[in-house]
């Protein structure tokens, strides 16, 4: 099985899953609670009603970007961090799929099921957590995930595709 994936570098902490799957299940959906605050709420209210015009969806998601940053900064501050469980391991995700993804170097276990906790470059930068299983010990198939976070997964794979293509298609120049 060979899944096609697009090159990439981001960041991914894990686990085996059965290593504490009541903590691994918490923190799974605490993250996708992270961003379901009140404004969050009531913008996606907005968008699914059609309240709201396509200029006032941007700068309701920037007030939302620029109250999530001082609510970081406001952590920062007061010397707060994120509550996260601590995972065995950290490396790098080298490739992505819609369903895969590849990472640097041979770290897994194959046939183990993993949680894990990808830090996603895309806008807002968050974590997503995801449950995988190594099909080789760099190859990873995601096996659960948030149906959000999969559709931003989808469309950050496609954005980083029309990157590549557009970058070739400059070189050929």
């Amino acid at each position: 099985m060979n899944p096609r994936l697009v090159p990439i570098h981001i960041n991914i902490s894990f686990s085996e899953a059965a290593k504490d799957e009541k903590a691994h299940e918490q923190e799974y959906h605490k993250l996708n609670e992270a961003d379901s605050s009140i404004v969050n709420q009531w913008v996606k209210h907005a968008r699914s009603k059609g309240d709201a015009t396509e200029i006032e969806l941007v700068v309701l998601n920037l007030l939302v970007e620029l109250h999530n940053k001082v609510d970081a900064l406001e952590m920062l501050l007061k010397h707060e961090t994120p509550n996260r469980i601590a995972l065995d391991g950290q490396t790098s995700i080298d490739a992505i799929g819609f369903e895969h993804f590849s990472v640097n170097e041979p770290v897994l276990t194959v046939g183990t099921e993993y949680y894990g906790r990808v830090e996603m470059p895309f806008h807002p930068k968050r974590d997503v957590g995801v449950f995988f299983e190594a099909l080789s010990p760099t190859l990873a198939h995601i096996t659960k995930t948030h149906e959000r976070d999969e559709k931003e997964w989808g469309a950050f794979l496609t954005a980083r595709e029309r990157v590549l293509i557009r970058e070739a298609k400059e070189n050929k120049k």
